[in-house]
């Protein structure tokens, strides 16, 4: 069944929507919460949270990519879990380390005090993401975006962890480079 027919199942309400949603992209969507919570009950649970938003969602939003849609719920919903549970404990995931590593270029949203800063903000990381050369761009979503650990995304584009490293190190520097210049840092 086509992304559009989906959707269609969302607006009229059927149920079966959760059905071919899970039957399309239940393993897209369980790779983010995984990569992200590194616990397959919890990316389990995340999944089917992202089925429920999904559902809340439609209607009114209707989703031009639906792909795209159920990787970012997933991925807030991941994220958040994340959030929740690592404030009870230490969490052994690469979440820190991500985290870490991109908090030299960008703050953690409390000095962007406007909502229109936040949406310059995106939009500025969006183009820069968008001119980057092919392999980068794939790279840094990877680790960012999707929240790969380095091993798997050396593993996959078959390059050594300490290539990708200093991939992701040269990529956070230029964006930090390109965010200074617009006056975001």
């Amino acid at each position: 069944m086509d992304d559009a027919q989906i959707v269609e199942l969302y607006w009229a309400r059927k149920e079966s929507a959760i059905e071919e949603t899970e039957a399309k992209y239940g393993s897209y969507c369980r790779s983010i919460a995984l990569n992200i919570l590194h616990n397959p009950e919890d990316a389990a649970e995340s999944v089917n949270d992202t089925w429920l938003s999904a559902w809340n969602s439609m209607p009114p939003h209707r989703p031009s990519v639906l792909s795209s849609f159920l990787g970012k719920l997933t991925r807030r919903i991941s994220i958040d879990k994340w959030r929740r549970t690592t404030a009870k404990k230490r969490s052994d995931g690469q979440m820190p380390l991500i985290l870490a590593e991109l908090e030299d270029c960008i703050s953690d949203g409390k000095s962007i005090e406007e909502e229109t800063e936040r949406k310059l903000l995106t939009e500025v990381i969006a183009t820069f993401v968008k001119c980057l050369p092919e392999t980068e761009q794939k790279v840094f979503l990877c680790r960012y975006w999707y929240m790969d650990s380095v091993g798997s995304i050396a593993t996959r584009f078959r390059f050594s962890e300490s290539k990708v490293k200093s991939m992701l190190f040269r990529t956070r520097e230029k964006l930090r480079t390109c965010l200074e210049k617009e006056g975001l840092v």
